[in-house]
C-alpha cells in the first residue's frame, strides 16, 4: 500500500508544526526547513505549531530553547501555538509530556510489538565489525530478538532500553509531498528500532509520533536526512492504529564542500549572523526561491 493524501484537503484544516531540539544554536539550514513548514502553513490557510524537543538531559539546555525562538522570530516567523503563545493541545515541551509517552509504551508493549533490550551501541558495532557489515548504522540483528512477544508490564525505568520488532520484509512506500514516491523494506534498509533508552527516555522515533498525534498535526515538514525515519514511524502509527499525516521533505543546505550543515561541527549559526547585521528579508527572499525551485 502507497500512502498519499491532499493536505490542502478542506475535511481537515492544516496543521504544521516546527520541532527544534535544544542541543546547540540553530543555523541556515534549520531556518530554511523551518521557513518552508511556516510558508506551508500559510499557504494552506492553517496554522503552525512550535514544540520543543528537549527529552536528551545531557545535550539539551534551557538557554538553547530562547535562543531558538529569538532566531525564529528574528527571520519573521510566527506560530498560533507554543510554549510562549500556549494553546489547548500542550503542554508544547516534550519533557513535560512524559506521561503520554508512557501510556503509548503500555499500549505497545500490550500488543506485543516490543522487547526489552539490554545490547549497546558498542555490542551492535562489535557485531557488524564481524560480520563485516556497516558499523556507522548497522541493523539490529534478528537473532537477537526475544522469543517471546509478550512481556512483564513494568515501567520504563531506564533498567533495559525497549525496541520495536518490525515486520521482517515489509516493505514501506508513502508519497512524499516533495520528494515524490519512497519506499523502504523492513530488515533491510532499517532494523528493530529503539523507542525507549536505557537511561528511562523515550527515544525520537516514539515521542515524535505521540506528540504529531496528539497535538492533531496533518503534515510534518523536515529534512531529507529523516526518510528513514519516516519508514518506521509509519509503523509506530500503525501499531497504535492511527494513520499517519503527510510529509514533505526538504533538501539538505549543504557548504561549500557538500555536507550538510550540522550543530555538531560548528555550522555558522543564526545568531552569529544576527550579529552581523544581516538582513533577514534576504534571507527570505531565498528560501521562497528555494521553495518555488522544488
Amino acid at each position: 500500500m502507497t500512502l498519499k493524501k491532499d493536505v490542502s484537503s478542506e475535511e481537515n484544516s492544516y496543521r504544521g508544526r516546527i520541532a527544534p531540539t535544544p542541543s546547540g544554536l540553530l543555523h541556515a539550514g534549520h531556518a530554511r526547513t523551518f521557513w518552508v513548514a511556516w510558508h506551508r502553513s500559510r499557504q494552506f490557510k492553517g496554522l503552525l505549531i512550535f514544540r520543543t524537543e528537549d527529552l536528551d538531559p545531557l545535550r539539551c539546555k534551557a538557554n538553547l530553547v530562547d535562543a531558538a525562538l529569538r532566531d525564529l522570530y528574528w527571520l519573521g516567523l510566527s506560530w498560533a501555538e507554543g510554549p510562549d503563545v500556549g494553546g489547548s493541545l500542550g503542554p508544547y515541551t516534550q519533557s513535560e509530556r512524559m506521561g503520554r509517552y508512557e501510556n503509548a509504551w503500555q499500549k505497545l508493549l500490550a500488543n506485543g510489538h516490543i522487547y526489552p533490550c539490554n545490547r549497546s551501541r558498542k555490542d551492535l558495532r562489535s557485531y557488524a565489525e564481524e560480520m563485516g557489515l556497516d558499523t556507522m548504522d548497522p541493523l539490529y540483528p534478528i537473532e537477537w530478538r526475544p522469543d517471546g512477544h509478550f512481556f512483564k508490564p513494568e515501567a520504563p525505568d531506564g533498567e533495559v532500553a525497549w525496541r520495536f520488532r518490525v515486520p521482517e520484509g515489509r516493505k514501506l512506500t508513502f508519497i512524499d509531498g516533495c520528494l515524490g514516491e519512497r519506499s523502504f523494506e523492513a530488515c533491510v534498509d532499517f532494523g528493530d528500532f529503539l523507542i525507549w533508552r536505557r537511561d528511562g527516555v523515550p527515544a525520537y522515533e516514539l515521542a515524535v509520533v505521540v506528540d504529531d498525534l496528539a497535538m492533531k498535526v496533518t503534515e510534518v515538514v523536515r529534512g531529507e536526512d529523516l526518510l528513514l525515519s519516516t519508514a518506521r514511524q509509519i509503523l509506530l502509527y500503525e501499531a497504535l492504529g492511527r494513520m499517519p499525516p503527510s510529509f514533505f521533505h526538504c533538501p539538505l543546505l549543504l557548504d561549500v564542500d557538500g555536507q550538510k550543515l550540522s550543530k555538531s561541527f560548528g555550522s555558522r549559526s543564526i545568531q552569529d549572523h544576527r550579529a552581523n547585521l544581516v538582513d533577514p528579508n534576504e534571507w527570505s527572499v531565498a528560501f521562497a526561491d528555494f521553495y518555488q525551485s522544488l
